[in-house]
């Protein structure tokens, strides 16, 4: 295994733990709104990425189960940051959207992420920042590995 290869195995082992994704959504869902903590951030920005979408998928595409899916879901329609319809390619499932209010809170927490890695970055040299950038989007990019 090479030198590079072996550090970004270590850093990713850092980034994929789940104490380090629960303190980020902690700091980044902190004071947001009252239904939203870090157990809900996956499930609020999941939706949000991948727009109209099962419970069922969703857990597949964020890493949980769809019984939890579901009950965070819960919790996030009742506070009006989600909504649920039903699925018309299947008549037993829902899908769950953002409603407005949920589109205001997920801007937000966007806004605090992307201001909290310019704050990580703030040392670098800006050429570094836009390597950085391009090689990471280039590493997540589907089918890489």
């Amino acid at each position: 295994m090479s030198t590079a290869a072996d550090a970004i195995a270590q850093a990713l082992g850092v980034l994929l733990q789940r104490r380090f994704r629960s303190g980020l959504y902690a700091s980044l869902t902190d004071g947001v709104h009252d239904a939203v903590d870090a157990a809900a951030y996956p499930v609020l920005s999941g939706v949000a990425r991948l727009g109209p979408v099962s419970a069922a998928a969703l857990g597949t595409q964020i890493g949980l189960d769809r019984s939890v899916v579901s009950r965070r879901a819960a919790a996030l329609v009742t506070a009006g940051l989600l909504t649920t319809t039903a699925d018309p390619d299947d008549a037993r499932a829902t899908l769950l959207s953002l409603t407005s209010e949920g589109r205001r809170v997920v801007k937000a927490l966007r806004m605090r992420l992307v201001a909290a890695i310019d704050a990580h970055l703030a040392d670098w040299p800006e050429g570094q920042r836009r390597d950085f950038a391009r090689l990471f989007a280039k590493f997540v990019e589907p089918g890489t590995l």
